[in-house]
């Protein structure tokens, strides 16, 4: 059977409310992502590498904080990265979610709540991709409950001590700095963040091994004992919860868009495999019913997300995104887009489990996307509680 290229997703003139500046940006990640990331991503897949030859590239084409203002940061709207975020996870979600740990948890938080010292020292080599950073919330028993931690900086003179573990970092083990969520004792357990050099004694960072899920990606386990930081090392603008909760939101839009991108691989690859596939008295798999329901629900699931995504993107440029619109987003389009790869999957049939096809690769990734930032169930409480005035956490 002859190679399927991508062919673009648009059933509804999506891009008829896009600007020349918006299309631009798509196509250029599009490009980027055909020529440098589809060649060799299945062989990384299968190896479980993270292509860090493409970290360079990716930097010079100013994905990183790519709607970040200053500091060599593209400064980009937020539309124009959601649809880079687009691109680069139709590519694979690991490689996405690298740029998005390096841009919206690492240099947000840093752009956001850092002194400008902070800012000068650290920014501009990360949009550069000479300096890459990690995210540390999570812990080995706090997940869904951030708040939970016990990872702790206590004051020591003009330096604080930082001891405590963090689990599922993306980038842990490669990034030169990290941003770790403490609790600070003497402050009634307020949650600081700190920026913690990772070459700074007592910072150990291990590979979790195994995965069947982004494994084009680094995911790492941190250990921090007895690791010393100095007081400037304090992001000043950080307090409590709610200072994480915004670098996740920044995440989380990202990856309502990100999610669209896995799912027009799937369907369009299953769109045009019908189309060529013969069977039954030599006749192509898409003239059949069961077929056509398939890749009917997926594109006008597809579509539904396209301009949901495109409404919390147009918000947020304003300034009007609230977190419940992106927790939607998030949900409904990795949903939809987990469920556009089984049933890609299922149209392919045999083909679709082999890695000639990027369907099962996209579903395993998936798995993951619907977990972390938020669990599907974890944003329906969200949504929950806005429409209803009562938490249900």
């Amino acid at each position: 059977m002859p190679a399927i290229k991508f062919r673009g997703v648009d059933f509804l003139e999506f891009d008829s409310l896009l600007n020349d500046d918006e299309r631009l940006v798509r196509n250029t990640t599009r490009q980027f992502i055909e020529d440098n990331l589809v060649p060799i991503i299945e062989e990384c897949n299968r190896a479980g590498r993270f292509p860090k030859e493409l970290v360079k590239p990716m930097a010079e084409l100013g994905f990183f904080g790519a709607s970040l203002k200053g500091y060599g940061c593209a400064g980009m709207s937020n539309v124009e990265y959601g649809l880079v975020m687009q691109e680069m996870e139709r590519g694979d979600s690991g490689v996405r979610s690298f740029v998005s740990v390096q841009s919206a948890l690492a240099m947000y938080p840093i752009h956001a709540f850092g002194s400008e010292e902070q800012k000068e020292t650290w920014l501009p080599a990360m949009q550069k991709g000479e300096k890459l950073g990690c995210f540390g919330l999570t812990e080995p028993d706090f997940g869904s409950n951030p708040g939970g931690m016990r990872t702790r900086a206590n004051k020591s003179g003009k330096e604080y001590v930082l001891n405590g573990e963090k689990m599922w970092i993306t980038s842990g083990s490669i990034a030169d700095l990290a941003i770790i969520w403490a609790k600070v004792g003497e402050e009634n357990d307020t949650i600081r963040g700190f920026i913690v050099e990772t070459d700074r004694p007592g910072f150990k960072a291990e590979d979790i091994h195994g995965k069947w899920s982004l494994r084009a990606s680094v995911t790492s386990g941190l250990s921090l004992q007895d690791v010393r930081v100095p007081e400037s090392n304090l992001l000043p603008g950080t307090g409590g919860l709610k200072s994480p909760l915004m670098c996740l939101n920044q995440a989380r839009y990202g990856i309502a868009w990100g999610g669209i991108g896995a799912a027009m691989a799937c369907y369009d690859t299953a769109l045009q495999y019908s189309q060529l596939r013969k069977q039954f008295r030599d006749q192509p798999i898409a003239s059949h019913q069961l077929v056509q329901e398939k890749l009917a629900w997926m594109i006008s699931e597809i579509t539904k997300a396209q301009f949901l995504a495109l409404q919390v993107g147009r918000l947020k440029d304003e300034n009007r995104a609230r977190p419940q619109h992106i927790s939607m987003a998030k949900r409904n389009n990795v949903w939809m887009a987990l469920e556009c790869a089984r049933m890609s999957r299922d149209i392919l049939g045999a083909n679709g489990v082999a890695d000639d096809y990027p369907i099962m690769r996209h579903m395993m990734n998936l798995e993951s996307v619907k977990t972390y930032e938020g669990t599907h169930d974890i944003h329906a409480l969200i949504i929950g509680s806005s429409v209803t005035g009562i938490d249900a956490f």
